[in-house]
């Protein structure tokens, strides 16, 4: 019974928020360590399994000592934890550096498992290294599965190519009926002006036709 609580206990530590003392230091740990925990079951990081088994617990002990601590456990230290924390940033840091390395080492390499492995760990700024990622994908997509974000960038700049085609057939539809605008303008204004002349023209032929009538009649007298 108690073995029974005492693991009820512990899935409920690990289950809430991360303990807020020293969380500059000890986010960045909790919030990275499921994604250092999946690279052990992957064939790129078989090598590390067990180094990766042994810091996830060391991380899940000190989620619980980090939590205990922030409840005003009289029998956890602070500096203890501070302490647990650095080293354990250490190994965090390690295994996020070990990507950034696998990512360049991979491209060079043409290990193509390695490279999605890599870039879909959440471990490395894929933000950062769009250009060359999607550069590298298109050079070998035959090898590469798209899956994860790359199909998230491919996704979006399909939608920003299609919002931007919409805001250029839009531009250019406005455009087009504002040079339909102008030509009716300069159409009506060229008929307005050939209806002018005409008129002009008429009045002018009855100028000289009463001109000559009267002309005709003054030289009947």
């Amino acid at each position: 019974m108690y073995k029974l609580l005492l693991i009820i206990l512990t899935f409920t530590l690990l289950s809430a928020n991360n303990p807020k003392p020293y969380a500059a230091l000890g986010d960045v740990i909790y919030n990275n360590v499921d994604k250092i925990e999946a690279l052990s079951y992957l064939e790129s990081y078989s090598l590390y399994s067990k180094e990766i088994d042994a810091y996830v617990s060391e991380v899940k002990a000190a989620k619980i000592e980090g939590i205990k601590l922030e409840m005003g456990e009289p029998s956890i230290s602070k500096k203890d934890y501070l302490n647990r924390l650095r080293k354990l940033s250490k190994t965090n840091d390690y295994f996020v550096r070990g990507i950034r390395s696998n990512f360049k080492n991979s491209m060079n390499t043409n290990n193509y498992k390695l490279f999605s492995v890599v870039i879909n760990s959440g471990l490395m700024d894929t933000e950062k290294h769009k250009n060359e990622i999607i550069d590298y994908y298109y050079k070998h997509q035959d090898q590469i599965d798209p899956k994860g974000v790359i199909e998230e960038f491919l996704n979006k700049d399909a939608k920003l190519k299609a919002l931007k085609e919409a805001q250029r057939r839009k531009y250019k539809t406005k455009k087009m009926l504002e040079e339909e605008k102008i030509k009716r303008i300069r159409a009506e204004d060229k008929e307005a002006q050939k209806a002018l002349e005409l008129k002009l023209q008429k009045e002018l032929e009855n100028k000289k036709l009463k001109i000559r009538e009267e002309q005709k009649k003054e030289l009947a007298n």
